[in-house]
């Protein structure tokens, strides 16, 4: 263990070790409102630390490492590191919890589907269960053995399933158990690729496979095929996905924020750290697969956001979009590509996490996330809230000098001039296909924003206090019918579950919020402030100069 690895076990224990201190009895009865936000904030700052101590000189080198015998008779070994690919999603990671914890921390009971869950079902329990979710998602980006890698990725399915199940809407069983059995299948999988490496080199080590590629070109290409259907269910690339707009239309909001903002991220990450460098002649024989599926998932989720009435589950579909285009930069096998792949990687989460949380702001408001009760004018009722979902609408259609332009337009450069070994006809059509599907972005985010913000305030729904209705059958006695004739004031306020007035933007939204938005601007003004970090690690593993 080097002298600072210290740092990388306190950011994965600190989280865990909060979790178990919420089974101490004194937490028996109580609502720990800040209990979450401390340790997640103390965990923060343990990734701000490794941040600032990080040797921004040698970004390709694995640093803070720790290299202890974990089970010697089968050479496995407790490995753990960050370069310059695993760092920034390892502080998004503690960033994004923080700012959930933050979140729930701040608001106020009653309003809309989440406070009757979250202020008030079982708040030990959800502290707990997004501890244990954030100490496996730092534990899968820092670790540098195969198996400690699973271990920490299915660490995470268990407490996302729970978040979920106990604290989602109405529909909340069925999407729970369909996201476990499509990720549990993946898992499965996933770990017969990792099985066939172990056996064909005796190690799981990541830096050493890597540095050799001992394997011949057909066993490559099996484990390439099966550790990327694993990777590419968590995701999630078509047509793989169909678990993902029904997790995130009954998620919570938290859960939304940190299904997208993080544990999409760690599918796509399984390609940068293993698939690619560990498997390069598979990558290279599977990488026209796997760029034709990213171009039709990326016109397939624009198509399905066109068709959408719900707003959650329109961000969703659009998530399938912009990993379509994450996956097309790592099908290129060129440091443009994979660099825009990373890069996209980290704008994906920020955006789409403050997508999901304006998304749950405006549920709470207007008491439904379907845009045709949500009816017109949100600028006009919530200046706040609508600014800064259109703000977050055109950073997600990659308006350039923000951070989602330059993951999609690195991606179709890569495309444009892809590996040697790869048919540069055959990528032009994929890039001719993502520009397509750069268009239609736009326009469903343009057409959702003219529905949704523009024209007239839109009829208030109001529905009684309570938990969600379970079944279709009882949401015609839950919502307060509007004559249609009714006449609704512009500066009347929206209603909430109780009945009470609805303020524009909260304290802590704004909190929660802010940061997102100002990373968002500063890597879209400033990439080499990512790229800077990702690219030499790129060009190591690739061997290019």
């Amino acid at each position: 263990m080097t002298g600072s690895g210290w740092l990388l076990i306190l950011l994965a224990a600190l989280p865990l070790a909060g979790a178990a201190g919420l089974l101490a009895p004194a937490f028996a009865g109580r609502v720990p409102r800040g209990y979450g936000l401390a340790v997640s904030g103390v965990t923060l700052a343990a990734a701000v630390a490794v941040l600032a101590a990080f040797d921004y000189a040698a970004p390709e080198r694995m640093q803070f490492e720790t290299d202890l015998p974990w089970i010697p008779g089968l050479d496995l070994r407790f490995h753990l590191g960050v370069d310059g690919v695993s760092l920034p999603l390892v502080v998004l990671t503690a960033l994004l919890t923080f700012l959930c914890f933050g979140y729930l921390a701040g608001r106020p009971s009653g309003p809309g589907q989440d406070a009757s869950r979250l202020g008030e079902l079982r708040p030990r329990a959800l502290v707990f269960t997004l501890l244990v979710l954030e100490f496996g998602m730092i534990g899968t980006f820092i670790a540098l053995d195969l198996l400690l890698f699973f271990v920490f990725f299915e660490v995470v399915l268990i407490p996302m399933y729970f978040v979920i199940a106990i604290w989602g809407g109405a529909r909340r069983r069925a999407a729970a158990i369909k996201f476990i059995l499509y990720t549990l299948l993946g898992s499965a999988v996933l770990l017969l690729g990792l099985l066939v490496i172990w056996t064909q080199t005796g190690t799981l080590d990541m830096v050493v496979l890597a540095q050799s590629h001992p394997m011949a070109r057909s066993t490559q290409i099996i484990a390439f095929v099966a550790i990327g259907i694993g990777l590419a269910v968590k995701t999630p690339m078509w047509p793989l996905h169909t678990w993902l707009p029904d997790a995130h239309t009954e998620a919570p909001t938290v859960g939304s924020v940190l299904l997208a903002g993080v544990l999409l991220k760690m599918g796509t990450y399984g390609f940068a750290r293993i698939a690619i460098p560990i498997l390069p002649e598979g990558a290279e024989a599977v990488a026209p697969w796997l760029g034709a599926f990213a171009v039709v998932g990326i016109v397939y989720g624009a198509l399905a956001c066109l068709a959408q009435q719900d707003l959650k589950r329109m961000i969703a579909y659009s998530s399938v979009g912009h990993m379509g285009f994450v996956l097309l930069g790592f099908a290129t096998l060129t440091p443009v590509g994979i660099n825009a792949a990373l890069f996209g990687n980290v704008a994906h989460g920020l955006i789409t996490g403050l997508l999901f949380f304006i998304a749950g702001a405006i549920k709470e408001r207007y008491g439904t996330a379907d845009m045709t009760r949500l009816g017109g004018g949100m600028l006009g009722r919530f200046p706040y809230v609508g600014s800064l979902l259109t703000f977050a609408c055109v950073a997600s259609l990659g308006l350039p000098g923000l951070a989602g332009f330059w993951g999609e337009m690195l991606a179709l450069q890569g495309a444009f001039d892809p590996a040697e070994a790869l048919s540069r006809p055959l990528f032009l059509v994929f890039m001719t296909i993502g520009g397509l599907g750069a268009v239609l972005t736009a326009a469903y985010f343009l057409l959702m924003l003219s529905r949704v913000t523009h024209g007239l305030p839109g009829e208030p729904v109001t529905t009684p206090p309570g938990p969600p209705a379970e079944t279709a059958e009882e949401v015609p006695d839950l919502i307060e019918p509007v004559a249609a004739e009714t006449e609704i004031a512009h500066e009347s306020p929206v209603l909430t579950r109780a009945g009470t007035a609805s303020q524009d933007v909260r304290p802590a939204e704004l909190a929660a919020w802010t940061p997102l938005v100002a990373l968002t601007v500063l890597f879209g003004l400033w990439p080499s402030g990512l790229l800077g970090l990702t690219d030499p690690v790129v060009r190591t593993l690739l061997g290019a100069p």
